[in-house]
């Protein structure tokens, strides 16, 4: 059931030094490939990156909570044409949660890290060096890498306990069931 594997998700940030398999990437991108997009514009476009120096590189995309993807073995940036769509930013995130639970149904771990809006240093945003990285043609954006790989460890999913059920209204705001 589709509960059980929202169940099983969790962010993964520290994977085995195991390389996923050319099958599971195929199915990774066609899970991203098959997400809704707004009137079928499509403006998402995806760069999936194994080789061990870029993933390195890209580690090095903020100063903060993207040092952990140094460790993953496969590394796939979610870009887009905003000038395609103007809810780009809806679309990519639509087909990173399709990503991220297409990953949990692979027995792999995933880990989003976030780049638009982030700084690389004083002098150079997370998307620049980034797209300096990967060679993005002039005008795209760089919404976020998501880091996949074996998970060194068994996670559970977060308890139902953990819910946030009193953000659920009913009918009208601040109404509860």
């Amino acid at each position: 059931m589709f509960i059980d594997l929202l169940r099983k998700r969790r962010s993964i940030r520290v994977f085995q030094d195991k390389e996923v398999e050319k099958e599971k990437i195929d199915l990774l991108m066609e899970a991203m490939l098959r997400a809704p997009s707004s009137r079928s514009l499509n403006p998402w476009e995806f760069v999936v990156v194994q080789n061990r120096e870029t993933i390195n590189a890209l580690s090095k995309a903020k100063p903060h909570g993207s040092a952990f993807m140094k460790n993953a073995k496969l590394a796939i940036v979610i870009c887009a044409d905003p000038e395609k769509c103007d809810v780009w930013i809806e679309d990519c995130s639509i087909a990173s949660l399709l990503l991220h639970l297409q990953a949990t149904d692979l027995d792999l771990g995933s880990c989003w890290v976030q780049i638009r809006l982030r700084e690389h240093n004083e002098h150079m945003s997370a998307e620049e060096y980034v797209a300096d990285i990967l060679g993005l043609k002039e005008g795209m954006v760089v919404e976020a890498i998501i880091a996949i790989g074996y998970p060194a460890k068994e996670s559970t999913g977060h308890p139902e306990s953990s819910l946030l059920k009193d953000r659920v209204s009913f009918e009208r705001y601040g109404e509860k069931g």
